[in-house]
Formats: C-alpha cells, structure tokens, sequence
C-alpha cells in the first residue's frame, strides 16, 4: 500500500494565511473583553466606616463601581469585533486607534489602585456613607486590578494586529484592482488599435466583454476571393 499524500493547494494557502491573520485581533479583542466584564463585577475595594452611632460598617465595591468605565469599556471592545469585520483600510485604523485608547483608559484605574493604593474620600464617597461616618479601614483586592490590566495589555496588542490589517487589506486591494485596470486598457486598445495583439492581450480582451477579432481589416487574398486551381497566368 501506499500513503496517500496529503491534498495540497498552493492557492489555498493565502486564503488561509488571510483568515488566520482576521481571526487573530478578533480572538485578543474578545480576551480583553471578557477580562475587562469579568473584572466589573469583582470586589475591588472594601470599605470599613463608623458612623459613632450604629456598629462598624463593611461596604465592598465592586469593579463597576469602583472603577465605572470598566463595563462601558468591554461593551465597545465588543463593538470593534463588529467594527473589524464591516471596516477596511483607513477606517479600520481609526478602529484600532480606538481600541488603543479603551485600553488605556481602563489601565489607569487599575495601575492607580495598585500603585497608589485606595484613596480613603473616594471610597466613602462610593459607599454612600453618610457625612457623620468615618472610614476607619480600606482593602484593595489585587486580582480584579491585575485582570484589567491584563486585558488592556491584550487589547493594545489587538490595536495593533488591527492597524496592520488595514494595512494588509489595503495592498490586497490594489493587487486585485491591477488586473481589471489591465483588462480595461486591454478591451480598449483591441476596439480601437490596428496593430496585432499578443496572446496575453488577447485574453484580457476577451474577459473585458470585447471582441478582439472584431473589425479586422480583410487581407488582399480575402478580398479577392480563392484562387483558381488552376493558379493565374500572368504570360503574355
């Protein structure tokens, strides 16, 4: 028996270079995404408060609190899923422009907790603790923080797989417009040029819908019909 080789088709390869390359800024802007919701509903701060009348009270605020623009943010990495597969060439830069910026925008809150710590009047005013209360204790929690920051680092790398798509769409799209420019010109000269074309005119002629045998001028032996079988006696 033989081993059947595999069904290789070198026209296929780009095809699957290209959708490899698509599927890639989708896949991280979905991680981000995911990191950044996920991250909205965990407790980031907890929040110990007395109010001299009452027991001591414990307020925990969640990453939608805490940090509000965490949950809009993941919403809009969603719509440039969308956005990355309705936009081509500049405007899918501005996309990735925007991502960029949504990434940096939910860093800031999270490196700010995890290098300043909780601001003890931003974590009264959250809780609602009314005027006469005192915050007596803060506690950060780390893992919501390190998540948003791991989803804007992967959206900042989405950013960028996105802007070099744009790039890559755009040179496939003069790479296919050459061709039909070329059929164009080719149609054109085989209606009004005298002169032979070659073989490869020929064809790009034919795919631009013209007839490049159309309108030939009839050579001196058409015009004057078959000769005899006998042949011409041109002896005096």
């Amino acid at each position: 028996m033989t081993e059947q080789e595999p069904d290789l088709d070198p026209a296929a390869a780009p095809a699957r270079g290209r959708a490899s390359a698509a599927a890639v800024p989708v896949l991280l802007l979905a991680v981000a995404a995911l990191c950044l919701w996920a991250s909205s509903r965990m407790t980031w701060v907890r929040v110990e408060s007395f109010d001299g009348l009452g027991g001591a009270r414990t307020s925990e605020l969640i990453g939608g609190t805490w940090a509000a623009a965490t949950t809009p943010l993941a919403l809009t990495l969603l719509a440039a899923i969308a956005a990355s597969f309705a936009v081509r060439g500049w405007a899918l830069r501005v996309v990735g422009l925007l991502v960029a910026l949504v990434a940096v925008a939910a860093i800031v809150p999270a490196a700010s907790l995890l290098i300043g710590g909780v601001d003890d009047e931003k974590a009264g005013r959250l809780a609602e603790l009314p005027d006469r209360a005192e915050v007596t204790a803060t506690e950060a929690f780390t893992l919501p923080a390190v998540l948003v920051l791991l989803g804007g680092v992967t959206a900042l790398v989405a950013a960028v797989a996105l802007i070099r798509k744009a790039g890559v769409s755009a040179g496939l799209s003069s790479k296919y417009a050459a061709p039909a420019a070329r059929r164009e010109e080719a149609g054109s000269r085989a209606a009004t040029s005298k002169e032979p074309l070659s073989e490869r005119m020929l064809w790009d002629a034919l795919d631009a819908g013209e007839d490049p045998t159309a309108g030939e001028v009839a050579g001196p032996n058409d015009q004057d019909g078959p000769e005899p079988a006998g042949g011409t006696d041109t002896r005096r």
